[in-house]
């Protein structure tokens, strides 16, 4: 997973509340497993028209290299798929700033790399009336443009998970020697649970 330490981009303001994970990536779309090629349907309803061709009036049409998403409460909700992070992260982002997220998506954020930060509604809609580039410091937890800086709050562990570009995967394998260590002991006391005991 990619260490997310600060990140300065473009952004895009999508002023919409409750987003759902089907908006995010419609079900037709989760046909894989695979964390790449989904970024091409990310928002495909309102992306495309009925004959497949790109919107001009939807923002991520207008602004295809934003890295930053802007957008209104409860972004997230719906089902609990993870390809929902996964298609925002394949097409190029790598922060949803939003006033509010929905517990599941939070969560699934972390696990994948993509860095959700929840700001009040007039701070969003502050950062989108500059439409300029948006720096996120990771480790000051902070949002910053132009003269504009707000702070944000985040689970020390979620931030660490960032900072080390570390899946869980990863984090466990950092305890290989606790766990050995755990192991033998558990054997020492119970012989008997050993294979071929």
């Amino acid at each position: 997973m990619q260490k997310l330490t600060t990140h300065k981009g473009q952004a895009a303001f999508l002023p919409l509340d409750n987003i759902d994970t089907d908006m995010i990536i419609a079900k037709q779309y989760l046909k894989t497993i695979k964390r790449s090629g989904l970024g091409k349907w990310l928002f495909a309803d309102m992306r495309y028209d009925a004959q497949g061709k790109p919107r001009p009036d939807f923002i991520l049409n207008q602004k295809p290299k934003a890295s930053i998403l802007l957008a209104g409460k409860n972004f997230g909700c719906g089902s609990s798929r993870e390809h929902a992070p996964w298609s925002l992260m394949d097409f190029g982002l790598r922060a949803v700033i939003a006033s509010g997220f929905a517990d599941i998506f939070y969560s699934n954020c972390f696990k994948n790399g993509l860095l959700p930060v929840s700001l009040p509604p007039e701070a969003v809609e502050a950062l989108a009336a500059r439409d300029k580039d948006i720096t996120i410091d990771l480790e000051a937890q902070t949002v910053s443009c132009d003269d504009l800086c707000f702070g944000f709050k985040i689970e020390p562990d979620n931030k660490k998970t960032l900072l080390e570009g570390l899946d869980g995967i990863a984090r466990i394998l950092q305890q290989q020697d606790a766990i050995k260590a755990f192991e033998e002991r558990h054997f020492a006391q119970q012989p008997w649970l050993r294979k071929g005991s």
